[in-house]
């Protein structure tokens, strides 16, 4: 065998690398879907909430959540032999806002994760993301405790484009996590593609 050929004698495949990220309030999954399809050992930036945070940190809805990412969390999955997904999940709460201008850097997409008892918390990272041209999905989670609801009724709340996937997601399935990020990557292809033609025209 010669050495970097497989031993049908084709060379080596160069996988593409693509960065996501993974946004959205505090206490709606971005952990838990991270951690479901990264097939590395995740790394994750958890610290314990204490009485300290308690006026800064809303805990409405999610008052079993105990821990909350203080960085980010970091994946890998390979969709196919030649495209690996890198995922950043971002910290959900306010004051961690500042980080996000470094997770976002060579971004080729994003998942918005939301949670339809608290949906108000995924505005700012909706906003966030329009603001900056950055292509997003929206992964509705959903928990077992929360209401269900169409897609196209979840667009309507949220406000919306019509282009802007929306997926029914449960952040604790693998398989369901990989329908999410699929649905970001060809949204961002698709975006990307649009906003090159209208820039040619």
């Amino acid at each position: 065998m010669i050495l970097g050929r497989t031993e049908r004698g084709t060379p080596p495949v160069e996988p593409v690398t693509l960065k996501i990220l993974v946004a959205g309030g505090f206490g709606v999954g971005k952990t838990t879907l991270v951690g479901a399809v990264s097939e590395i050992k995740p790394l994750r930036t958890e610290e314990v909430l204490t009485e300290a945070g308690r006026p800064v940190d809303d805990t409405t809805g999610v008052e079993g959540k105990h821990t909350t990412t203080v960085a980010m969390d970091f994946g890998r999955i390979t969709l196919r032999e030649d495209l690996v997904l890198y995922l950043f999940g971002t910290p959900g709460q306010d004051r961690f806002w500042f980080l996000w201008d470094e997770l976002a850097s060579g971004a080729l997409g994003a998942v918005v994760l939301a949670d339809t008892r608290r949906l108000e918390d995924c505005f700012a990272a909706v906003d966030y993301f329009e603001r900056r041209s950055i292509p997003f999905v929206i992964g509705v989670n959903c928990f077992d405790t929360a209401a269900h609801y169409p897609p196209e009724t979840v667009r309507q709340a949220l406000d919306l484009d019509p282009d802007v996937p929306v997926v029914l997601c449960d952040a604790r399935r693998r398989e369901s996590v990989k329908d999410v990020l699929v649905a970001v990557v060809r949204h961002a292809m698709a975006f990307t593609a649009e906003h090159r033609q209208t820039v040619t025209t």
